[in-house]
């Protein structure tokens, strides 16, 4: 989509409202504007002048919940910073939130009301300018979204992508690597396949600029992937996933929520590239059941949960005897939390009273329950293998499918 037709567009609807437009990404860059009309305030002026929302200006027109708007919002004027009301409309294309449009009330316009009539009557051609953002964000500049397809594929499994990865400049001789997927909390079972896919890739390529140790990254329908070198520091992966989360938020018009990193162990040859991607999603798909692993995971810090992502293998909670018998008598939900904990704790009655938000009487006292209701000492070494691995096949039964 050529710069000249969202210039076009938005000189359409200012001749429509008559008034001043402007046009900002999602970062607050300046994408287009209308001509000057009689009305500009100082806010204005210096964002046509540097193409680039203040911090603070920023700031105030997110108080009024802009970033996860899906009608227009009245941001009312602010002397401090030289500003007059206007109204934000979140441009939204297919779901998927691309941009916004402001436009400045008059010098003696009280209220908005006037900007939310007229918007209705224009609703057509602000629809079209969101479809043309939204092709724009979709561009594919150097055959991107080949890459990304060949990478999955490579992932997957596919012999040829494999070998094709392997001769991409950004590859070749960066060795050892290793995969991780990065996956948001919101669901996105909601949206259309393409646009979920759309969310994920552009959320990853903006939370990986100018980090070095990042060498690709893809995304699907449920998350993404990143091709990494080993070298990567936790501090760059904290910032990914913290980049991250406020992509997948700013571009699907959601609250932040926490997103989730999971690690594949490093691999020095790319055909280990599949193995390599079933861990990494073996990961995250455990830190999302079980969040005593962390936001930010590895294979190997998996403990069982490597046991239960075996392909093919399918363990069942109730495959225990002693863990079904529990189950069913554990009617208020308050024994089983206490003992799966106490595993996870090694045995520190301290550290679970404090997470649990209980006295440590409490605590013994429902271990006390526990053995009289089962007849044996849940602490026992064979018993306790047992019930512990009911307990985590239990959460793994409930993980996302990736």
């Amino acid at each position: 989509m050529e710069a000249a037709d969202i210039d076009q567009a938005v000189v359409i609807i200012a001749a429509h409202l008559g008034r001043a437009l402007s046009l900002e990404d999602l970062d607050g860059g300046l994408l287009a504007y209308s001509a000057h009309r009689p009305t500009a305030d100082r806010v204005r002026t210096n964002f046509l002048l540097s193409k680039l929302v203040p911090p603070d200006v920023s700031a105030w027109q997110l108080s009024h919940g802009i970033a996860t708007a899906v009608k227009p919002v009245p941001v009312p004027a602010n002397a401090d910073l030289g500003m007059l009301g206007r109204v934000c409309v979140p441009l939204l294309a297919r779901g998927f939130r691309v941009g916004y449009l402001w436009i400045l009330q008059l010098d003696d316009e009280q209220t908005p009301e006037s900007i939310l009539r007229e918007l209705r009557i224009i609703r057509s051609e602000l629809d079209a300018l969101a479809e043309m953002l939204l092709n724009r964000s979709n561009a594919d500049p150097d055959g991107r979204i080949a890459s990304e397809a060949q990478f999955l594929a490579a992932c997957l499994g596919d012999r040829d992508a494999v070998v094709a990865v392997g001769g991409w400049p950004c590859v070749y001789g960066r060795g050892p690597w290793r995969l991780a997927t990065l996956l948001g909390h919101g669901d996105t079972a909601q949206r259309d396949p393409a646009e979920s896919s759309l969310l994920h890739r552009l959320s990853a390529l903006h939370a990986t600029l100018g980090i070095d140790t990042v060498l690709f990254s893809a995304g699907t329908e449920t998350h993404a992937v990143l091709l990494l070198h080993d070298e990567i520091d936790g501090f760059d992966q904290s910032e990914v996933l913290r980049r991250f989360e406020l992509e997948v938020a700013r571009r699907g018009g959601q609250l932040a929520a926490p997103a989730l990193l999971g690690l594949s162990e490093p691999f020095t040859d790319l055909r280990g590239l599949p193995s390599a991607y079933t861990e990494a999603r073996s990961a995250v798909q455990a830190a999302r059941v079980d969040t005593q692993l962390g936001r930010l995971v590895s294979f190997r810090a998996l403990g069982v949960y490597q046991f239960l992502a075996v392909e093919g293998r399918d363990v069942s909670a109730f495959e225990s005897s002693l863990f079904s018998e529990l189950r069913d008598l554990d009617r208020n939900g308050e024994l089983l939390p206490v003992l799966e904990l106490l595993y996870d704790k090694d045995g520190s009655v301290a550290e679970v009273a404090e997470h649990l938000h209980l006295h440590r009487t409490s605590v013994y006292n429902r271990l006390g329950r526990i053995r009289s209701l089962l007849g044996v000492d849940p602490l026992g070494g064979r018993t306790r293998l047992e019930l512990h691995l009911a307990l985590k096949a239990d959460r793994w039964a409930g993980r996302p499918r990736l």
